[in-house]
């Protein structure tokens, strides 16, 4: 069968890694006497943060602000003191000053170095962990590149054998290597003969999703701790769809259709195409098959963000994922002889490297190599680079590996990555050959400015390791595809943003493939990575409630979603402005609310009939998924907004619309809900009835919601907004997005 013509990996494009450049600074913790102990009358009316500098050493508090972000965190009730990054000299001098008390070095209390379970609240032996029991007993079904089996995150130690029901195998040359952790492996087309990732990319996402505990993983020092996946209980079976040739969509049904077979719980799937009508798409074809077994099917969204309508996988019965950053960065600096300084990132961690000024070369400037400014594999030809930091933009087909090796080889010191401007504020962590970091297209173009007006432009890198801290975060990844969907418009997506930037996990030692690290971890980025951390929280959510459906686990997830930021600020896109609802879908996961949701919409399978001849598909293409004959004439069509969905999407232009939802109760027996409306500008929303009244568990309670245009209503436009239903425990949250237009249809 021929292989697809646009199948991505969703890996976003020169897939990223992150070291640490001081490798003797530690996080210590350090605690001083209040300021009014020490300091005179007329100082008290500075803040603590003053009194808190006053104790860094000169060299950090009085130079530039790139040293001063070394203090990570200001403590202003819980104790009067600080977390900064120090070395143990560091320490000792600050002790000898007054109002010094005590500094220890940060213990590391949660497992977890990808950091992103801590990040969404799971915590060993308590919570969402505790009550799933680590996801025992589901089984998360991979369609990727493969496994490297030997990895210690597949390690069985702990691990149950796998459920009675399943009845998947290992291929015949990979037997030896399945274990209670890894219980499967297949190849799909077999052709390729074994189910060993050569590219690294299925290990990654096999491991975020159901890693084993594994201590002291790190990349060159960066993130170092135990690393663990978001589901460390639950069984992995593997399924290799792509080598590197692609992936094909044969490839693709027939491992989902053996992945039914097999008894699999989740399918995880890192990969997509071009949008594309649900019947002629593989992934939406065999999705469907596996919801109508009990099997939910997470995706990725795509990584062709930030573009408008450029969201992949767009199935009403698929969990959609787009992609987060952490409150965690990889830090870099660089220093420009005009003493400006610009933060980036980087992975970069040599053993010894210099911290002094190198002059600034721009081979865009240089013009004798067609795609030069991107510097290729040989384009870098001019001998003037010989002992120069290289300016290079990101993209021309190029990945960031190759070019900071073109640069090495053509006798650069150093490389500026400067992102496009699409990328916003998302910048990414490389293992390069050589000292480099990633800016964004703002700080490059000021960078390439400052070259432009002087002859000698002058610059260093500085590489400071990891800083967790970034209330900010969640930041929507500039990559991240958007909606609105182009395949059904009626339904919002993605559905749910999960972390996916600069994401460390298992990876093989054979492979370097776009890095330049023999670790066993890696750090990469993408929707890839986002989609098997929802996948986790799935299969964390089946194993606390083993009766609830594919839509009811999604519907948990996505009416329990976080809206706003740690800063507990509305969520921010790449350019740090509030983010679309067409970014970040129903929000960001909580995987701990969401195993309480207390109403969950349960979407009836029978209801994607009417849905999908709503589309106005023929009977023939309606056929191609239900597997069976269809004559749309007798059934009564439901607009794609009726489905009993956790999320509105709206399109209109003058004429009200009325959708019905149907709610089932999981919190406790008796318990009543009110309803909370924030209506979008422009856009009258009633709810009838506006209060839900439940006396018994699984008990459904249907409501009306009407959407009408307001006299001040702007003339077209998206707006957003949501309703949600309250109680005096839960709080089920339902986004609405509309998209309001002059005439019946509107070209995205």
């Amino acid at each position: 069968m021929k292989l697809l013509n646009i199948i991505i990996f969703f890996c976003i494009f020169g897939c990223i890694l992150w070291p640490s450049m001081q490798i003797n600074l530690e996080t210590y913790i350090v605690q001083v006497e209040s300021p009014e102990n020490k300091i005179s009358t007329q100082s008290l009316s500075h803040d603590l943060e003053s009194w808190y500098q006053s104790f860094l050493p000169n060299t950090i508090s009085s130079t530039s602000s790139n040293e001063e972000s070394r203090l990570i965190y200001s403590y202003h009730n819980v104790m009067k003191g600080f977390a900064a990054r120090l070395s143990a000299e560091e320490v000792k001098e600050m002790e000898k000053k007054p109002g010094f008390v005590y500094a220890w070095p940060e213990r590391i209390l949660s497992l977890h170095t990808t950091h992103t379970p801590s990040f969404l609240g799971l915590q060993q032996n308590m919570g969402m962990w505790k009550d799933s029991n680590y996801g025992k007993g589901v089984i998360i079904g991979v369609l990727d590149s493969g496994i490297f089996p030997d990895h210690p995150s597949f390690s069985d130690k702990g691990m149950p054998p796998p459920p009675v029901k399943w009845k998947g195998k290992c291929e015949s040359n990979f037997s030896t290597k399945c274990n209670n952790k890894l219980i499967g492996a297949r190849t799909f087309p077999q052709a390729n003969g074994s189910p060993i990732d050569d590219d690294g990319h299925g290990t990654h996402t096999a491991s975020t999703a159901a890693g084993g505990f594994v201590e002291g993983a790190n990349v060159y020092g960066n993130a170092n701790g135990t690393a663990v996946g978001i589901a460390p209980l639950a069984h992995l079976a593997i399924y290799k769809i792509c080598d590197s040739f692609g992936c094909s969509d044969s490839g693709i049904l027939a491992a989902m259709d053996a992945a039914i077979d097999d008894g699999v719980d989740i399918l995880s799937l890192s990969v997509g195409t071009s949008t594309s009508p649900f019947h002629n798409d593989p992934i939406a074809l065999g999705a469907y098959s596996a919801t109508q077994r009990g099997i939910l099917v997470v995706c990725s969204a795509g990584n062709s963000g930030p573009s408008e309508s450029s969201v992949l996988n767009e199935a009403p019965w698929i969990l959609t994922v787009g992609a987060s950053t952490l409150d965690r960065k990889i830090k870099a600096t660089v220093q420009l002889g005009n003493k400006k300084v610009f933060e980036g990132e980087s992975a970069f961690h040599p053993k010894a490297f210099s911290t002094k000024f190198f002059p600034l070369f721009d081979p865009a400037l240089d013009g004798s190599e067609f795609d030069s400014s991107y510097c290729g594999t040989g384009t870098l030809t001019n001998p003037a680079i010989k002992g120069k930091i290289v300016l290079c933009m990101v993209g021309g087909g190029y990945s960031r590996i190759v070019k900071g090796q073109a640069v090495q080889d053509a006798g650069g010191v150093g490389m500026i990555l400067i992102n496009s401007i699409d990328d916003g504020f998302t910048t990414s962590a490389d293992a390069h050959v050589l000292p480099a970091m990633d800016v964004t297209y703002d700080d490059g173009m000021k960078i390439t400015e400052y070259m432009n007006s002087t002859k000698k432009s002058i610059a260093r890198i500085t590489l400071q390791g990891t800083i967790i801290g970034d209330k900010n975060a969640p930041i929507v990844a500039g990559f991240s595809s958007r909606g609105p969907s182009i395949a059904t418009r009626g339904i919002l997506k993605p559905d749910i943003l999960g972390p996916g930037v600069n994401i460390l996990a298992a990876w093989p030692t054979s492979v370097e493939n776009n890095t330049n690290t023999k670790s066993t971890f890696n750090i990469i980025s993408g929707t890839s990575m986002s989609c098997p951390h929802l996948s986790g929280v799935a299969a964390l959510l089946k194993s606390a409630h083993p009766t609830w459906s594919p839509a009811a686990i999604k519907s948990a997830i996505m009416t329990t979603a976080d809206t706003v930021n740690l800063a507990n600020n509305p969520i921010l896109d790449e350019m740090l402005r509030p983010a679309s609802i067409f970014a970040i879908g129903a929000g960001h996961v909580n995987p701990s609310r969401a195993n309480d949701p207390g109403l969950v919409y349960d979407t009836k399978f029978k209801d994607y009939l009417p849905y999908l001849c709503g589309l106005n598909y023929t009977n023939r293409e309606v056929g191609n998924l239900l597997q069976r004959k269809v004559n749309c004439s007798e059934v009564k069509t439901i607009p794609e907004a009726q489905l009993n969905y956790p999320s509105f999407s709206i399109t209109f232009g003058t004429h009200s619309q009325t959708y019905t939802r149907t709610a089932t109760n999981v919190g406790e027996a008796k318990f009543s809900y009110n309803v909370e409306i924030v209506s979008p500008p422009g856009v009258s929303v009633t709810v009838k009835p506006s209060i839900l009244k439940f006396s018994k568990l699984n008990q459904k309670r249907s409501y009306q919601v009407t959407f009408s245009r307001t006299a001040n209503s702007s003339t077209s436009g998206v707006v957003q907004g949501f309703l949600k239903w309250t109680s005096n425990r839960h709080s089920v949250r339902n986004p609405i997005a509309v998209v309001l237009e002059e005439t019946a249809t509107l070209d995205f």
